[in-house]
């Protein structure tokens, strides 16, 4: 769907139901696409088992290099 500042202002309820059927909804201004409004989707509920804290006790080694490894360091994301 594609709306105007306009329509965000008067026709809302039509830009919500677009939303609730999933569709992408484009925000024009002056005719070009300034942003894209999407529906919030669900995050998937994980297993216990798949988080990284799972058995952390039974690890050997130490706490400090364990937790090194989990965070990735300081420098990982640069």
């Amino acid at each position: 769907m594609k709306a105007t500042i306009v329509d965000l202002r008067y026709r809302m309820r039509d830009v919500l139901k677009a939303l609730e059927r999933s569709e992408d909804v484009d925000i024009l201004y002056r005719g070009r696409v300034k942003g894209i409004l999407t529906t919030k989707r669900p995050r998937r509920a994980g297993k216990v088992a798949e988080h990284a804290f799972f058995n952390m006790r039974r690890r050997k080694g130490s706490v400090d290099r364990d937790m090194e490894t989990l965070r990735g360091g300081r420098y990982r994301d640069l």
